[in-house]
């Protein structure tokens, strides 16, 4: 299998998730054979839900198409560096790849912060490939908070 990065179609939906008002986040989760099963950006606002990250959201539309919890082989691509929350989801889903773009030194949880995948607590760990179109992540999310003050 050839990899292929699915992180043009997470900026998409970044930038579609900036459009709603969102925190321009965006996620692709792909299944073993590296097809697309799932993409998504932020909804917390729009659905009320603190939980609705774009990985989250991947994970459970996976899940669902998979009719299982676990997404061993999956790769799952986004544009910010997860949070604590999300990299535990990762982390109980079984999901073989991350991989993301820029680093959240405010709020990370894989390299940042409170480093998830470090703890002796935590079940599985993924393959982590991290700086993938950073600056252009890092321009979506600097021009979307400099927008908002």
């Amino acid at each position: 299998m050839t990899f292929k990065s699915h992180m043009d179609l997470a900026l998409h939906e970044a930038r579609a998730a900036a459009a709603r008002g969102e925190v321009p986040v965006g996620a692709v989760m792909a299944d073993a054979s590296g097809q697309v099963v799932a993409q998504a950006g932020n909804r917390t606002r729009e659905l009320n839900d603190p939980t609705a990250h774009a990985e989250i959201l991947v994970i459970r539309a996976a899940c669902e198409a998979a009719q299982s919890d676990r997404l061993p082989g999956y790769s799952l691509t986004v544009t910010l560096e997860p949070c604590a929350m999300c990299a535990a989801a990762i982390s109980a889903a079984r999901v073989a790849r991350l991989y993301y773009g820029a680093a959240d030194r405010k709020s990370g949880g894989v390299a940042h912060g409170a480093r998830v995948f470090v703890h002796p607590q935590c079940h599985h760990t993924p393959d982590i490939y991290d700086g993938i179109a950073a600056p252009e992540a890092e321009a979506l999310l600097k021009s979307f908070f400099a927008n908002r003050r």
